[in-house]
């Protein structure tokens, strides 16, 4: 690996406030480097290097991404992205819950290309299969998980000390396997969205978040913000992890449970406020949450 690539590491290393693992070499030309940072943002400055490809996984938090077109786009948990490091040559990432927890595998096509592993020798992954299917006029790929790739991904955490080096080259080897095979589809992609966009999804989560004693669906959302019903959906789901029902519900039940703590309301009273007109419907979410009814909790010693 070339100089320039080793100062970024440093960087990376230097920025983390828990102790950075240091670059580990898997092959002549592939290294890996697990990633933990707590803040808000991290800027990226270095030379143009279109011949080193960055694969990144997201195992905790969640990344936003500012592409050159200005559009935004999310890594969230099991999500990953391809793209060589010409394409993030002055980046700004931005982890919008405060912290992000993954890893990042450096190839350097050129040295991979003449030392490749023996397992991928005539495969021509390095030569035109990543770069071609994957990078194309160094343009950056951003692909929702799967099962399979999950179960790539994850192995690369929590194995034995002795046994850990011998999972990071198997299984980088078979995430380079599944990659060779795989035919990229427009489900697979992550949508990247405009600014606008954006800040009408947020509007919407602080509508949703600031009257939850209202039952709006995502028809009449999608009307009063002029905004179609699956990008409303999908693009919630990007910005904030989840499904607009299972965000809502948990903010529903947090705000149940810190009323059932701090106020004298009753229990019908709270189910009100939460958007629930039955009580008994409530007891059963409420349960179905913190595995506990309602007037349990409400027994629990304050903290």
């Amino acid at each position: 690996m070339n100089d320039e690539l080793i100062r970024i590491k440093n960087d990376v290393e230097s920025f983390q406030q828990k102790p950075a693992s240091t670059a580990i070499p898997l092959y002549p030309g592939i290294e890996l480097c697990y990633l933990t940072f707590s803040s808000d943002s991290f800027s990226v400055h270095h030379k143009a290097m279109p011949h080193i490809i960055q694969i990144n996984y997201c195992k905790a938090g969640q990344l936003m991404w500012e592409m050159k077109n200005e559009n935004l786009i999310y890594l969230n948990p099991g999500d990953f992205s391809l793209h060589t490091m010409k394409a993030c040559t002055d980046s700004v990432l931005t982890f919008p819950n405060g912290i992000y927890q993954g890893l990042s595998i450096y190839i350097d096509l050129q040295e991979v290309s003449d030392y490749p592993p023996e397992l991928l020798k005539g495969s021509n992954i390095f030569e035109t299969i990543l770069p071609e299917k994957f990078c194309r006029n160094d343009s950056p790929v951003f692909l929702a998980g799967n099962e399979q790739t999950e179960s790539i991904f994850s192995a690369f955490f929590n194995q034995p000390e002795e046994l850990k080096l011998s999972y990071q080259k198997i299984k980088t080897m078979e995430l380079l396997l599944y990659l060779g095979k795989t035919e990229l589809t427009s489900s697979q992609r992550l949508s990247e969205y405009k600014t606008e966009q954006i800040r009408i999804i947020r509007e919407i989560h602080d509508q949703l978040t600031q009257h939850m004693e209202q039952r709006i669906t995502i028809e009449e959302l999608s009307r009063k913000y002029l905004i179609n019903p699956t990008t409303l959906k999908n693009a919630f789901k990007s910005i904030y992890g989840t499904s607009i029902a299972a965000h809502i519900k948990e903010h529903r039940m947090e705000q149940a449970a810190k009323m059932l703590r701090e106020s004298e309301m009753s229990i019908a009273e709270i189910a009100k406020a939460v958007g629930y007109d039955s009580q008994s419907k409530f007891s059963i979410a409420f349960k179905s949450f913190f595995n506990v009814l309602p007037r349990e909790y409400r027994k629990f010693p304050t903290v």
